[in-house]
């Protein structure tokens, strides 16, 4: 087990760091089953940037507060005709999860899902988007959407038909079912799945796993697995993340040391690769 410090103040999440290389980011709204409001989000958003610009911080853990849930999807009682409103009642909705999804793809360390509880409707999308799940033997999972006239034909959809297939994926959103942590496990929704008491212990290992790994090898592989399914933003990445590795190479230190000092860079000593 780690001992998590805190680092950051947020009303609806907590940020916490491991000192080994992990952050834990956990939605702590265990009243309303960690379901999300506006507020949440921008929270949520602010702590990814934040273990992002970290150096020390390698792996990321998103999870919910308490045993009950990891998250139940947004927060109905705030959900007016235009979005989630920041103010209820003011008739300006916000759907800004949509970036939470492309921001936690986009980020350049792994993001382990740890579930108890209910991962339902959009905090299911939200297990869905991140890298890996370790499940409690109390998780059950499943979509509402249809149920309460809404739906993710986002990565809600597409990430979950190449996650479990698209028959399965389909049952789950046009069947509205729950399923446990072993129904999970089997149709390859999860990672693992481990007792509920064991849950952090279990999840810390496999955090700790990737940390001993190179950082780099980590990042340009997160880049490739979601290469073809963002396709251009998704081949963009990775571009960009394999011209940062190159930036580290002689050849390229030649181009820019040879613009510095006003000179034809000399690129006749590196090979020609077959």
């Amino acid at each position: 087990m780690s001992t998590w410090t805190p680092g950051g103040e947020y009303s609806d999440i907590r940020y916490e760091l491991s000192g080994d290389g992990i952050a834990k980011i956990t939605i702590n709204r265990p009243e309303v089953r960690n379901a999300f409001r506006p507020q949440t989000v921008i929270e949520l958003s602010h702590a990814f940037e934040r273990a992002r610009e970290d150096p020390s911080v390698g792996v990321i853990v998103l999870t919910g507060e308490g045993d009950q849930a990891f998250c139940s999807g947004g927060d109905q009682r705030v959900r007016g005709d235009s979005g989630y409103e920041e103010r209820p009642g003011s008739g300006v909705g916000r759907f800004h999860v949509t970036d939470l999804h492309v921001q936690i793809r986009r980020l350049p360390k792994p993001v382990v899902a740890m579930v108890a509880g209910y991962a339902i409707g959009g905090g299911h999308v939200l297990h869905v988007c991140c890298d890996l799940t370790i499940a409690a033997d109390n998780a059950r999972f499943g979509q509402t959407g249809p149920r309460v006239g809404s739906f993710d034909g986002g990565f809600g959809a597409s990430l979950l038909a190449a996650q479990i297939g698209q028959k399965r994926a389909k049952e789950v959103w046009f069947l509205c079912r729950q399923y446990d942590a072993r129904q999970a496990l089997d149709m390859g929704l999860v990672n693992a799945v481990v007792p509920l008491e064991r849950l952090e212990e279990e999840t810390v290992a496999w955090c700790r796993e990737m940390l001993a790994l190179s950082p780099f090898a980590l990042r340009l592989l997160k880049a490739s697995f979601h290469a073809a399914e963002d396709g251009l933003a998704g081949i963009q990445q990775l571009a960009h993340d394999t011209n940062l590795l190159f930036y580290g190479s002689d050849e390229a230190r030649e181009g820019r040391e040879a613009y510095k000092a006003k000179r034809a860079p000399d690129f006749s000593k590196f090979p020609r690769r077959p």
